[in-house]
């Protein structure tokens, strides 16, 4: 059924695992999108089909960025209620949930920006790690209380990420300092918190987030620096709850190196994860739409947000 598959969904795909299209919130609701155009213009003439063609749709897109659990979390959401007995029923079902979903994210990212600022204080000057949209809320949501923010923000190699996050705070007039990734732990007794944001939150409390921030945790715990994790509850990996692990993407070796000096150099390994796990007894807070929660709280509310884990649509015999 993959041939029925539309070419924008094929082109979100490629934009996802690319690198293009990034950030959670933003894949989720490119996914939701790619997903309602399927559903909009499919010529299916019977639900069977209808019904394949969408789970072939949601795998082509699952199998872009493994780590990202934003991906899979927003397909459960747009295809959790396809149902009904004629076509135009389930495209009714997929369009209606696709557009709930991208509301949601417009709305959690908000009210998670005011849980973030009050976490921050008048003067406050914040370290950030890679680009996270849930982290800049926090920040802008500050700022538009009347606090004056400063940002210590990490370029985060080896594809810059954290330069985004200083262009987008530059935008709110947010004073920023730009340093290089090793530099972190000399300056971490001058900030008064790390803010990060996630991939994924396993129901242990682990963070999932871009490599370099286990690193910085621990180093922020040993300076007492305190570290918060912003993710919305879209961040949730819910088949961890029944001993899941969270697959750990590996980059392509050319996002650090380049042929000529790898030929220059001889026969080497590269190895470029994109992710990495940080335990959590290095995490003090983290902070969702509906809250703040200490880490061993996490299970609590996944089990409430989730149940205890289900077949996913894609993952359905034909």
């Amino acid at each position: 059924m993959d041939s029925a598959v539309h070419p924008d969904v094929r082109e979100t795909a490629e934009a996802i695992d690319t690198m293009e299209i990034r950030g959670a919130a933003t894949i989720a609701t490119a996914v939701a999108e790619a997903l309602a155009t399927q559903a909009a213009e499919s010529d299916a003439t019977d639900p069977e089909r209808f019904r394949a063609e969408q789970r072939a749709a949601a795998r082509v897109l699952y199998e872009t960025r493994p780590t990202a659990v934003s991906l899979p979390n927003a397909l459960r959401y747009v295809l959790q209620d396809m149902e009904g007995h004629s076509v135009e029923v389930l495209r009714d079902s997929v369009v209606r949930s696709a557009t709930e979903f991208q509301r949601r994210i417009e709305s959690a990212q908000e009210d998670l920006g005011q849980v973030g600022a009050n976490r921050l204080r008048d003067g406050d000057t914040v370290m950030t790690h890679c680009h996270s949209t849930a982290v800049v809320a926090c920040i802008r949501a500050a700022v538009e209380q009347g606090k004056e923010i400063h940002a210590m923000v990490k370029e985060t190699r080896p594809r810059n990420q954290g330069h985004i996050t200083a262009t987008q705070l530059r935008e709110m007039d947010v004073p920023v300092t730009l340093i290089v990734d090793s530099a972190a732990r000399r300056y971490l007794n001058d900030v008064d918190h790390v803010l990060v944001g996630a991939d994924s939150i396993a129901a242990d409390g682990s963070v999932i987030n871009k490599i370099g921030t286990c690193g910085l945790a621990v180093n922020a715990r040993d300076c007492g620096t305190p570290i918060a994790v912003a993710a919305g509850t879209l961040k949730f990996h819910p088949d961890t709850l029944t001993g899941h692990t969270v697959d750990i993407e590996m980059r392509d070796e050319r996002e650090v190196i380049d042929d000529e000096t790898r030929a220059e150099i001889g026969d080497i390994e590269v190895l470029n994860p994109a992710f990495d796990v940080t335990p959590p007894r290095y995490v003090d807070a983290i902070l969702t739409e509906r809250g703040q929660f200490a880490p061993e709280g996490v299970a609590t509310l996944m089990r409430e947000l989730f149940g205890e884990g289900t077949v996913d649509p894609w993952d359905e015999p034909e």
